[in-house]
């Protein structure tokens, strides 16, 4: 009797441990590929990958004698935990492909078990916490990130970075760039708590100073520091960082008007290793200038609107320069001329992009000095005006360059870019944007000569045929960037355009001519777009969009704003497409709260949202968004027909940080007021004027003590969505004028 009994308890056990098992190879098959669970597999205790030995085994056991059986029977033994048994590479990868899928499913998967609550604490590397009071208890529950994301809480209060533990030695990054309310104390508590800091972006902090300044150089080990719009940093502040993180990489001190020439002296003088140094709209003059140029291993700079570099700047340059420099950027700096370009160039002999937009006219002197700069990749002249013979000079003296962005160029003519394009053979990348006086001529000399573009942009090119837009699919079928918006493209130009298969971004918008039939050919042929614009194409109804939807798997981002003949069909085949993350449907009155509850549902990584004049969708749809769009930032509601109670519901979404509620006839200034104190994360909002009022200034001092922006806007109201072909010919009786 003892020894039946002793049978049946290990084969109860075993039982139960091959149901464990079987429970964890089922949860793990329904988010990680077979692959995958083979390895898993290989890896779990014996008697689950030899079940049929040991069934052979219970079988001989059970004819056998007596006395033979009691010898056979197993005793209880201990069960591996199923995680315990899996590496931790193993485990990471199959994490890594649920947070690919729904990041939320981390969150269930730490629920299940402690072993599971475990493994994810040991997984996950990025902080992400949506409210300051909650960092310490995050940090203590993951102790192995290394960086924290502080971007989705609007104020973190000294106190809050006070409280990050001491010897937090996994932490790297910490990204400060949105948030508000913290100063010296909070930084030098930081300092203490995290001697390994790599990487600190305090972009936005308008409010810090020297003394902050002062904390951040304590941070020794700091080898990323963004300061951009510090505008209250000076040259003390400055230098503090200069002397005390001397192991700087890279640096940002864009709108930083308070540094001058001193301080960037000695930011040259002793941080030797920067590599990529961002002075936009700074005060650096010709002072500093050569010294920033001799800094040994500087590889970007950007001087994006600094009126203090000129041609004399430029003139003084020595030779004993830096020869490491790959990246200049001087657009907007309009003290300059074709005469300090020419100078320039012969310093930088290792350049491989230049960027001179809206600087200053391009001649044919200017464009041959680039002759210097042999392994030229990238040109930028956007907004500049071309001067005789001066883009045919580029096509001479610029062989090498594979990026060209003549965008809003004045001067741009068929006869010159066609000569121009037919020597830059290895040009991939083409930006004409409003270049308006170019035709077909242009379009065919593209089309033969660069058959290996990867890249073309050329919106509101108005004088270019349907035709010659056909070049386009026929030629250059490597493309996967195509912006044709404001064009005369037709169903038979996207026909041709389909033979792009590996097409991923398709700008199509103010197109008045493509219908269903085009977007068929699309949505049948270039399965890997994930961003389209459909902005005000009047022609397409649902049977395009679900064609779209139905053939581009990993759709993230589409505007069919002003598409007034879609309908909640769209919508509800969107909703399959489980990556979208952006959806603008603006001006599209037949849509209602039935579609976007299928979006709320199907589209868990939806972060922005544009419904405005979208007059059917109410509060059942906001009730949707609150229950499943958790990942929800930015979203327009103005004109729709939401009432407090869908308001309310909105304000319960954690991490929402935008919104748009202008003319939303539905709402009260009480319900206005429960949403904004309820919603703690908001960092931007936009309310008619006529509210402000109606709301107690004690309230909006409070809101705004959070972080948060109010931005009053007084439109007029404007129901009425005008057609397509209305507007645009209104545009262009403005751009006439």
């Amino acid at each position: 009797m003892e020894s039946r009994r002793a049978t049946r308890r290990a084969q109860n056990n075993t039982f139960q441990g091959q149901s464990r098992h079987s429970c964890w190879l089922v949860i793990l098959a329904c988010c990680v590929p077979r692959v995958a669970i083979i390895a898993l597999l290989c890896s779990l205790p014996p008697f689950l990958s030899s079940s049929a030995a040991s069934g052979s085994r219970r079988s001989m056991a059970a004819t056998a004698p007596a006395h033979k059986r009691r010898r056979l029977s197993p005793g209880p033994t201990p069960l591996q935990p199923p995680l315990d048994a899996l590496a931790d590479e193993l485990l990471f990868l199959v994490l890594d492909r649920v947070a690919a899928a729904d990041p939320r499913a981390l969150k269930s998967f730490a629920l299940a078990s402690r072993a599971c609550h475990a493994a994810e604490s040991r997984h996950r590397r990025i902080l992400r916490p949506l409210r300051a009071d909650l960092l310490p208890a995050a940090l203590a529950r993951y102790p192995s990130a290394s960086r924290l994301d502080l971007s989705l809480c609007a104020r973190v209060p000294d106190a809050a970075l006070a409280a990050v533990p001491s010897g937090s030695s996994s932490l790297r990054a910490v990204d400060l760039s949105r948030s508000l309310g913290f100063g010296a104390a909070g930084l030098a508590a930081l300092a203490t708590a995290c001697s390994d800091l790599a990487d600190l972006d305090l972009s936005n902090g308008v409010h810090l100073g020297d003394a902050a300044a002062a904390e951040v150089a304590r941070m020794r080990k700091l080898q990323r520091l963004s300061l951009s719009r510090c505008k209250a940093l000076t040259d003390m502040g400055l230098g503090c960082v200069a002397v005390g993180c001397t192991d700087l990489r890279d640096l940002s001190l864009k709108w930083c008007l308070g540094v001058t020439d001193l301080g960037l002296q000695l930011l040259a003088l002793k941080c030797k290793k920067i590599t990529n140094l961002d002075l936009s709209y700074t005060m650096i003059t010709k002072q500093s200038f050569l010294a920033i140029m001799k800094l040994p291993k500087l590889q970007v700079l950007t001087l994006l609107g600094c009126i203090g570099i000129d041609d004399d700047a430029l003139c003084s340059l020595e030779k004993e320069c830096s020869k490491s420099l790959q990246v200049l950027d001087m657009s907007h700096c309009q003290n300059i001329t074709d005469v300090g370009v020419s100078s320039i160039v012969k310093s930088v002999p290792n350049l491989l992009e230049l960027d001179l937009s809206y600087c200053c006219p391009v001649t044919t002197f200017m464009v041959r000095s680039l002759q210097k700069i042999s392994k030229l990749q990238t040109l930028k002249l956007e907004g500049c005006k071309f001067m005789a013979d001066a883009l045919k000079a580029v096509g001479s003296s610029c062989v090498s360059i594979r990026e060209l962005s003549l965008s809003k160029c004045s001067g741009v003519t068929d006869t010159e870019l066609s000569f121009a394009i037919s020597k830059l053979k290895d040009l991939q990348k083409l930006d004409i944007t409003c270049c308006r006086n170019i035709t077909d001529v242009s379009v065919a000399a593209i089309t033969g000569s660069c058959t290996s573009l990867i890249s073309l942009r050329m919106e509101s090119c108005s004088h270019v045929s349907s035709g010659a837009l056909q070049l386009i699919g026929k030629h250059c079928s490597y493309l996967e960037e195509l912006d044709l918006t404001d064009s005369d493209l037709d169903d038979e130009g996207l026909k041709a355009i389909a033979r792009c298969s590996n097409l991923s971004s398709l700008k199509i918008g103010i197109c008045l001519r493509i219908s269903d039939v085009g977007l068929t050919h699309i949505g049948k042929s270039c399965p890997k777009l994930w961003d389209v614009d459909l902005y005000r194409c009047g022609g397409i109804s649902d049977d395009g969009v679900i064609q779209i939807a139905q053939g581009c798997p990993v759709l993230e981002s589409i505007n069919l704003s002003y598409c007034t003949e879609i309908t909640d069909r769209s919508l509800m085949s969107l909703s399959k497409c489980t990556k979208l993350n952006t959806l603008e449907i603006r001006g599209c009155p037949r849509v209602s709260s039935a579609g976007l509850s299928e979006i709320a549902m199907g589209c868990r990584l939806l972060s922005k949202l544009d419904i405005k004049k979208c007059f059917e969708i109410n509060d059942v749809g906001m009730l949707y968004l609150s229950q499943f769009s958790h990942c929800l930032r930015q979203i327009n509601l103005s004109y729709c027909s939401v009432t407090d109670i869908g308001l309310l519901s909105l304000s319960s979404i954690c991490g929402l940080q935008n919104m748009t509620i202008v003319h939303l006839a539905g709402i009260t200034p009480n319900g206005l007021i429960a949403a904004l104190m309820v919603c703690g994360g908001l960092t931007k909002v936009k309310l008619h004027e006529a509210f402000k009022s109606m709301m107690h200034p004690r309230m909006l001092k409070n809101v705004e003590a959070r972080g948060c922006v109010f931005q009053w806007i007084d439109k007029p109201f404007k129901v009425e969505v005008e057609p397509c072909d209305v507007w645009k010919q209104q545009s262009q009786d403005v751009l006439v004028r």
